[in-house]
Parts: structure tokens; sequence; C-alpha cells
């Protein structure tokens, strides 16, 4: 039998992960009190259980500290109950967008203070993050993508690094992401925007990809930015890092920008068990 304990911030995505998981015959349960889930898990194991995959959901409603979660999670352990941990997270700008494009209330923000609420909940629930098999940031990923990647843990098992990387092409005149990481300028290639068969056409079309990419500095910029972030990506895994947003950047955002990103999309996609998404933020 398969136990996943699915639990995260408020907003990170849980309960999007929990119906996937249920669509991918997952037997789920969500807001249990944490005093109930040692009961759970014993009824799970009696003789004949007709469940072998189960997903419980676990947040900041069912348990107010992170003491009373530590005890549960020890004594689902000394039952001798294997389980894996799946923490949903996100961005605190981005939880705070959700909250308020949703109108949702956060468990912990009293008085209506957001960003109190959301420092007090990581902080009650910062050891199921520490024990987590695995961390997945839904910052910047679409539900499609979040399907992705639990397909490939919980249906293909493979093994995952809980490192999400978003490669974000964007235009300088419209400011840098805020949230990269690494920022590369690709301003210094040839401009197909000063010519007039490409300049309303973008990255995503052949005619520009190849007007960008026959120049050799491009050529040899991908070769070296691609070897740069592979030799990256296992030394921020090493650290405990779960998300790494690479930002590349023209004038516009149309042209270059995009030609180069959606190049070191393909040269990485199938290097490492590592989430890997892209946009572009100003087409």
């Amino acid at each position: 039998m398969r136990f996943v304990v699915v639990t995260g911030m408020s907003g990170g995505g849980k309960g999007s992960a929990l119906k996937i998981l249920e669509d991918a015959g997952f037997y789920c349960v969500d807001n249990l009190p944490v005093a109930l889930i040692p009961k759970f898990f014993e009824l799970l194991l009696l003789p004949n259980s007709e469940f072998n995959k189960v997903a419980l959901g676990v947040d900041i409603r069912s348990a107010k500290s992170s003491e009373t979660l530590a005890e549960t999670m020890d004594t689902i352990k000394r039952q001798g109950v294997s389980f894996e941990i799946l923490f949903m997270d996100a961005l605190d700008s981005i939880l705070i967008k959700r909250y308020k494009e949703t109108r949702r209330v956060q468990p912990l923000s009293m008085g209506g203070n957001l960003a109190e609420g959301i420092a007090r909940e990581r902080e009650v629930i910062s050891i199921l993050k520490e024990n987590a098999d695995y961390v997945i940031d839904t910052s910047h990923l679409l539900i499609r993508e979040l399907k992705e990647e639990l397909d490939s843990i919980f249906i293909n098992n493979k093994e995952y690094n809980s490192l999400i990387v978003n490669i974000v092409s964007f235009g300088y005149k419209h400011g840098i992401p805020v949230d990269a990481d690494l920022v590369f300028d690709v301003r210094f290639l040839p401009n197909p925007f000063y010519i007039e068969e490409l300049k309303r056409k973008t990255g995503n079309d052949k005619e520009v990809r190849e007007f960008v990419l026959q120049c050799k500095e491009a050529q040899e910029f991908l070769e070296k930015l691609t070897d740069f972030v592979e030799f990256l990506l296992p030394n921020y895994v090493k650290e405990g890092k779960y998300q790494l947003v690479i930002a590349i950047g023209c004038t516009g955002g149309q042209h270059r920008s995009v030609t180069l990103a959606n190049s070191l999309y393909e040269r990485l996609k199938d290097k490492g068990n590592y989430g890997l998404t892209i946009n572009h933020r100003d087409l």
C-alpha cells in the first residue's frame, strides 16, 4: 500500500494535487483532524483493506502547532506505517496574489494581515517541509504542468529532485522579472525587429528562430549557458533549493529572448529529474 501525506502552504496547490492524485486512482481524504490521523491509518491497515493507494490532506486547519504535527508523524512511524510527504509551496507574493484573486481567508491572518498569516503558517508547518520527500513549488506551474510532475512521481515512479526550473523570456523595457534567480542579457545578438519581414513575428516562429540561431555568437552563448546551468542544477538540489527562475532578456521580449529561452528549454528537458517549465512573459 502506498500512503502519501499531502500538505503545504494554504494556497500552495494542495487541493489541486489531491484532485490529480484522485484521478490517478488514489483514495483521497482532506482536512482530517490531526488527532484522528493515527486511527485512520490503523483502519486502512486492517486485513482485506480495499485501498492500495491513499492520499491524506493535512493543512494548518488540522493542527495549530508544529509539536502536534511532529508527535502525530512519530506516532504513525511507530505503528510501522511507511508514508511519503508531498509538500506544496509557492512564493509569498504568489500566495498573496492568489488569496486576493479568490477572496479566500488565510487561516492564520489575524486581523486580515495576509503577510503575517503566511509567515506564521510557514513556521507551524516547517517541520513537514523539512521532512518532505517531495517539495513542489507551484508559483509558476500550470495545472497541466503540476499533473506532469505528480504523474512523474506517483505513476511513473521516477526519481524526483524537488527542483522546479522555470525559464522565462522577458523584455528589458518592461522590467526584469522580480523573482528571477539568474538573469541573462541577449541584447548583444542581432535584432530581428529591424528586419521588416521578421518585425511582427516572434521567437516562436521558424523564421525568427533561424535568423537568431544562425549567428555564431548565439550558438556559442547557448553552449556556454547550457553548460553553466547543468553545472548549477545538482548543486542547487544539494543545497535544498526548490525553485530556480532563469530569466533571459532582450529589448522587447519578442524575438531573441524567446528564441534562446526555447532553445535552452529543449536542451534541458531530457537532462536530470527536474521539473522544467517555460514562460514567455512579454509575448
